[in-house]
């Protein structure tokens, strides 16, 4: 392959959810892939984020994963042939017919002794929406609706009570027309200019030069607002709130706007019409509030009350106010309540179904949202069709000619609880658990309890160690398909060549192990093994998969890779020709009534507050330089060399109590396990607040964070565990992360 013959392949960021387009360039050697720049990229107009710009790094990293293994036996320890070496596992090298045959077997084996629902399933936010759609296929053939992605660890609670309030489990706007059209950013619990740095720079601080206002609620000080470069203004402001009372703080916005309503009607705090024509449940609102007291609230939040009237005042006097939502809204016990109030101070205020509103979550990773769109969720199927509706799921079975379980099945979070009890089996593809999972060290503990688990990826992530087969899988530049970004843009992504011969695409793999269970020959591994038309899983390439896609997801149908093109279109998309939907609920909602729904909601603290042994509040987030687990950009050297080991932010009040130095070791400790890290001394944190981050697996906040779950979305509450700080502690080294070297 030469660079010399071979145009540059367009195709999309693999990283956070912003669907920034790139370019790859193939060199001579098929691991030789170089980033550039794509120009006129319809996201990113050709900016890229340093993680972008640093992306190829990866694809030829020295611990890719490049054939098959499988755990040695006790019996097969001494004897020859190629060992590798997982924490205290070994693995042989395998044939892909070994692996393919003994990964049948298991599979058959555990349905046959404990029924369907002993197997789980884990889709993927770093793969295509074919390769989803593929898996949760699969597992519903299998027999089960066991099958989940990771944003039941992000935004489950998001898309949960955006679903169900006003339709659709998604950003109800476009991030053009929040440049455009936005008067009032209201930002909540994110941080798009350290997690989303494109939408921040290209949309967001666009508007922000035109006049727009910046209100961000968060207990963490952090490049947003000084990347707006606003924060002395009038135009901006930063409520630090204490982790964990997001609900009284918007009760208070709440109130005051309903007061000030009440003691001048005329005065536009409220939308009447809107509410009248378009909403219910705004008198259970104002029965909810009713007793409220906004000074206790105000204490409880630790911001002054004067404070948050003001915000209240700008975000109800603007013609156009739009939230946006994060992590540190969605990932605590009252996750669902705590996006739910947004929900209430965009409707009661008019501020949805027209340019530059609505409630916006900023998704995390390159195709979360697509995972969810095509079903790789326990509770729906494609399309955000529920699995217990008869009619929608006759629908699809009418397509796929199979039956489909109509039960919900268990989240991520609970078929790991549920590992080497109900559970038996578990197949991972481009997941880590060990690491995204809350209680991290007795998710591995559970792991290693379970009869077979298959592990599918590009590198030998944490828990690979607790495989019996691993799959050597193509990383996103090898590879085509599409991917829906953090607005709803489905775009097309495009490979270059493989850089290692025996790796394989998920697609692949998936039709394989599909075609082998259920394929209607007899001899499993046989070319004319065929499942019935709709249920095959035999398909010659992405596009053949994304066709069928289409068949079941109503808001993709009007989509087809032609009319991707290179722009994308916005979904819902529901008849070719269709130009899809910038933003959402001009007319109506997609509820069942019409209407959007406001339910007032009261404070629910979280699960651990502060004690006498644990006296501090531990709460995470993401950095620029890494994401999520870290499997890829742990071993970026550029990504490592601005950030190469985790670190705590302390504020100054907490470590002169301590005695705690700027840059000293320190081991961060709660009731489930401890991480020794840095400590930077610093006023971004409140007194009583400690921060930290989940990138690093020397020092995961996974392994302090709590498993408590919202009852409703199984979200865990990740923002907010008690902790406690001990010093004089030895650093681990140079760095305090194994994969974090500028080798």
């Amino acid at each position: 392959m030469s660079s010399d013959n071979q145009e540059p392949i367009k195709t999309i960021c693999p990283y956070c959810g912003v669907g920034c387009g790139i370019k790859v360039q193939p060199g001579e050697e098929p691991g030789d892939v170089q980033f550039m720049p794509w120009g006129d990229a319809p996201v990113n107009e050709g900016r890229i984020c340093i993680k972008g710009g640093a992306a190829t790094e990866v694809v030829d990293h020295e611990d890719r994963l490049t054939n098959p293994l499988i755990k040695a036996d006790s019996d097969e320890q001494s004897s020859s042939g190629s060992r590798t070496s997982f924490g205290d596992e070994e693995f042989r090298e395998a044939s892909w017919e070994e692996a393919y045959e003994y990964i049948v077997d298991e599979l058959e084996r555990i349905r046959d002794e404990y029924g369907p629902d002993a197997m789980g399933f884990f889709g993927s936010s770093k793969v295509m929406n074919e390769e989803n759609y593929l898996l949760q296929k699969l597992a519903r053939r299998y027999g089960t609706n066991n099958v989940d992605n990771c944003t039941r660890m992000c935004h489950a609670s998001t898309v949960w009570a955006l679903r169900t309030s006003l339709g659709a489990g998604a950003m109800t706007n476009s991030m053009q027309d929040l440049r455009e059209e936005a008067d009032v950013f209201w930002i909540q619990g994110a941080n798009p200019g350290e997690q989303h740095p494109i939408a921040n720079s290209q949309y967001f601080r666009q508007a922000i030069l035109e006049g727009a206002t910046v209100i961000q609620v968060d207990p963490h000080a952090n490049k947003t607002t000084r990347s707006f470069q606003i924060d002395d203004t009038d135009r901006h402001q930063h409520l630090q709130l204490n982790p964990g009372t997001d609900i009284p703080l918007l009760n208070i916005v709440l109130k005051t706007i309903l007061e000030k309503h009440d003691e001048n009607p005329y005065e536009g705090w409220i939308d009447e019409v809107f509410i009248e024509e378009r909403t219910e449940g705004f008198e259970h609102l104002r029965e909810t509030l009713e007793d409220f007291d906004k000074e206790a609230a105000a204490e409880e939040c630790g911001v002054p009350l004067e404070a948050i009237e003001l915000a209240a005042e700008k975000y109800a006097m603007a013609n156009n106010a739009a939230i946006f939502t994060g992590m540190g809204m969605s990932q605590h016990a009252c996750g669902v309540d705590n996006v739910q109030n947004e929900i209430n101070l965009a409707l009661i205020t008019g501020n949805l179904g027209r340019p530059g509103t609505g409630v916006n979550p900023l998704r995390g990773q390159n195709n979360v949202q697509g995972t969810c769109d095509v079903g790789a969720m326990p509770n729906v199927l494609p399309g955000y069709q529920l699995v217990d509706d008869d009619e929608a799921r006759e629908s699809v079975e009418e397509v796929w000619g199979f039956e489909i379980p109509d039960e919900p099945g268990l989240t991520n979070v609970e078929i790991s609880y549920e590992a080497g009890d109900s559970i038996k089996g578990l197949y991972v593809m481009g997941e880590n658990p060990v690491m995204s999972e809350p209680d991290a060290n007795a998710v591995a503990e559970r792991l290693a309890d379970l009869e077979f688990t298959v592990v599918q990826d590009i590198f030998p992530t944490e828990t690979a160690e607790y495989a019996d087969v691993i799959l050597p899988a193509t990383t996103w530049a090898e590879r085509g398909g599409t991917v829906t970004n953090t607005d709803r843009r489905v775009q097309r992504m495009r490979g270059v060549g493989k850089v290692h011969e025996n790796t394989k695409h998920d697609r692949e793999i998936l039709s394989e192990i599909g075609t082998r269970l259920f394929g209607e020959s007899e001899e499993r591994g046989s070319a004319e093994s065929r499942t019935p038309s709709g249920g095959k899983f035999d398909f010659e390439d992405p596009e053949e998969i994304f066709e069928e896609l289409r068949q079941v997801c109503p808001s993709y149908h009007g989509m087809t890779y032609d009319l991707l093109g290179e722009e994308g279109l916005h979904w819902p998309c529901y008849e070719p020709g269709d130009e899809g939907d910038p933003f959402l609920y001009e007319h109506e909602f997609d509820t069942e009534s019409g209407r959007g729904h406001i339910e007032g909601v009261a404070h629910q603290p979280p699960a651990e507050t502060p004690d006498d042994e644990y006296p501090l509040i531990l709460t995470t987030a993401r950095l620029e330089e890494h994401y999520n687990t870290g499997t890829m950009s742990t071993r970026s050297p550029t990504l490592n060399k601005q950030t190469p080991e985790n670190f705590v932010d302390v504020h100054p009040t907490d470590a002169e109590r301590y005695g705690i130095e700027d840059d000293e070791y320190v081991r961060l400790r709660s009731r489930r396990g401890e991480i020794t890290l840095e400590a930077h001394v610093t006023e971004d944190t409140k007194e009583g607040v400690v921060w930290t981050t989940p990138h690093f697996a020397a020092a995961s906040a996974n392994k302090l964070t709590n498993h408590v779950l919202d009852e409703r979305s199984k979200i865990p509450e990740y923002k907010a565990a008690a902790a406690e700080i001990d010093v004089d502690i030895e650093p681990l080294g140079e760095t305090a992360d194994p994969a974090a070297t500028d080798d």
